[in-house]
């Protein structure tokens, strides 16, 4: 990010690339990569790179509005170019199609406008944040938090101008539902008894599903520990035996893959903030912020553990990054 704010972006771009070699499970690397070759003008490579961030993660939503802002730019250069090359005695069809694809970015499509979205996502911290600046951690993963800003200006813009011609629709078709409204009524007169009925936990029940809250955030919490200690045996046995490997990968090929990332590093440390549980039976979902600094890397980002009940302990089923 400092290389990038000192116009060293084939420099950051070295940084960035290399980041995605050594932790190709990341996907804010790939992302960030994407921000420096977007505003380079590079689109196909930005395209490229966000599509390994979505592989990485599926669910990591910065990616994906990044990648729509990318897709437009490229449809509006394509069209632009069709209009170049069609004939002026005639009324292309490009014409329209180019209309209606500036409007998804703002001033009419202009070069500047997806990239200062996408660029958004990439460096917050230090625009808005000068004092984080001191800590190591906003370096990569601030591209995380950005996606509440970044939809606004190029992608929201779509959305409010379709419903916009809908209105009409809705009006004509609400004369002919009063004759269908008395026979709803009965329906929500009687759901709420039935939805009391089923709503009245026994008091033992609460009890019981705050103690599994509290069981399942220590399960991580000892997680992170054992990991922050570099302790391989008490980090690994924190996953059951039915732990969802990334890409499959095969248990044993794993657990050597994880000790050669963690064991002899000169110093980790793993730390959890803000988890939310939901505990249903012997399934739980634990979301939260996870911060990890070692002597080579910083980041900060999402994550989401799906936890299962074997025996007394909550074990990890599912590992998610960057939701």
């Amino acid at each position: 990010m400092i290389l990038s704010e000192q116009g060293k972006s084939a420099e950051a771009i070295n940084v960035f690339q290399k980041l995605t070699e050594d932790y190709p499970e990341l996907p804010e690397p790939y992302n960030n990569l994407a921000v420096l070759h977007a505003s380079a003008g590079n689109y196909d490579k930005a395209r490229v790179a966000l599509e390994r961030a979505i592989r990485t993660n599926p669910a990591y939503a910065t990616a994906h509005e990044n990648l729509g802002d990318v897709y437009a730019k490229l449809a509006s250069q394509s069209y632009d170019k069709a209009m170049q090359l069609a004939d002026p005695n005639q009324q292309p069809p490009q014409k329209a199609k180019l209309a209606m694809v500036r409007t998804l970015t703002p001033k009419g499509g202009e070069a500047a406008s997806p990239l200062a979205a996408i660029a958004a996502a990439s460096a917050p911290a230090p625009v808005k944040a000068a004092p984080p600046a001191a800590a190591p951690a906003p370096v990569i993963a601030q591209a995380a938090p950005a996606p509440a800003k970044l939809p606004p200006p190029p992608v929201k813009a779509a959305p409010a101008a379709a419903p916009a011609p809908a209105p009409a629709p809705v009006l004509a078709q609400a004369k002919p539902l009063p004759a269908v409204a008395p026979a709803a009524a009965p329906v929500l007169a009687s759901a709420p008894a039935v939805q009391l009925a089923k709503a009245a936990p026994k008091a033992e029940q609460v009890q019981k599903e705050d103690a599994d809250g509290a069981d399942v955030i220590k399960a991580v919490e000892n997680w992170a520990k054992a990991w922050s200690a570099q302790d391989m045996k008490g980090y690994l046995s924190a996953y059951g035996s039915n732990f969802q490997t990334p890409k499959g990968q095969n248990r044993k090929a794993w657990e050597a893959d994880r000790t050669a990332r963690i064991e002899g590093k000169g110093h980790i440390k793993v730390t959890i903030e803000s988890p939310q549980v939901t505990v249903n039976g012997n399934t739980a979902t634990v979301k939260f912020r996870q911060k990890y600094v070692s002597d080579r890397l910083s980041t900060t980002g999402r994550k989401t553990l799906v936890l299962e009940k074997q025996g007394k302990n909550w074990l990890i089923k599912q590992e998610q990054s960057g939701s």
